[in-house]
């Protein structure tokens, strides 16, 4: 009986406290709380320039994870990196977000000169008000678009010429890279990307094939045909890989590779 009388009172307490916080609470709450008199009328031409900024800023960095993808080198360092996650098949290791991190950071440090004449040449000029922001993006495109045609075959370029039907009336040996849009470019660098970095992984897979090989031929000649050769080869992979040093190699192969 006293334990039930004493649940009662513990109840009756705790709704009171309850109902004082939520009184109380929702006093201070109301007084803290900014009043927003809703959607109203632009007074001036600069308040709805200031709200397109915004709203084309938003859509920009929706954008920017595409932009890095396509436009900079971290499409052939991503693939060759996972070419040499498969060719020592240790599943998941290193895991995607060290590949990731790796990645950004190697296509920070190739594109670093890109990115600092952007820099120099287009955002300091746009924020001293010395430039409109129309030549911020054009100057800042250009640097791009020289960083992608030193890396994008010409075959790559013609084939989506020819897709498109983008027609130049200039002799062949005459063609400027003023007169190749970005809608082709683009394209074509990503094109040019994919063929080096599958080129990198299959000369990365050589080695590591030779031993997956030889592992399996040993297996065969003693009987054991039920056991899996990976189970063998993976821990010969690791040393011969450790013993050459490979992330040096493979980084510094990557790095050399963009000139």
């Amino acid at each position: 009986m006293n334990s039930k009388i004493g649940s009662q009172r513990f109840w009756k307490t705790l709704f009171l406290w309850a109902g004082f916080l939520l009184f109380f609470g929702n006093q201070g709450l109301a007084q803290s709380v900014p009043y927003f008199d809703g959607i109203r009328q632009a007074e001036n031409p600069q308040e709805v320039a200031t709200v397109l900024e915004i709203l084309i800023l938003l859509t920009v960095l929706t954008l920017v994870p595409s932009f890095l993808v396509l436009t900079t080198a971290f499409t052939r360092i991503v693939i060759v990196l996972g070419f040499l996650r498969r060719a020592l098949a240790t599943q998941t290791l290193p895991p995607n977000q060290v590949i990731i991190g790796l990645s950004l950071i190697l296509t920070f440090f190739v594109m670093y000169p890109t990115f600092s004449r952007i820099k120099d040449q287009a955002l300091v000029p746009y924020m001293d008000e010395e430039i409109t922001q129309k030549e911020m993006f054009l100057r800042s495109e250009g640097h791009m678009r020289e960083f992608m045609f030193v890396h994008t075959r010409k075959k790559d370029v013609k084939l989506f010429l020819e897709l498109t039907d983008f027609k130049i009336d200039k002799p062949p040996g005459e063609v400027l890279k003023s007169d190749i849009g970005t809608h082709i470019l683009v394209p074509a660098f990503v094109l040019s990307e994919l063929r080096r970095a599958f080129e990198m992984g299959f000369a990365l897979f050589l080695p590591f094939l030779v031993i997956d090989l030889v592992v399996a031929a040993i297996l065969i000649s003693m009987g054991m045909l039920v056991l899996p050769p990976i189970l063998i080869s993976l821990p010969f992979k690791i040393l011969l890989f450790v013993l050459v040093d490979g992330w040096y190699l493979v980084v510094g192969s990557l790095m050399r590779s963009f000139g």
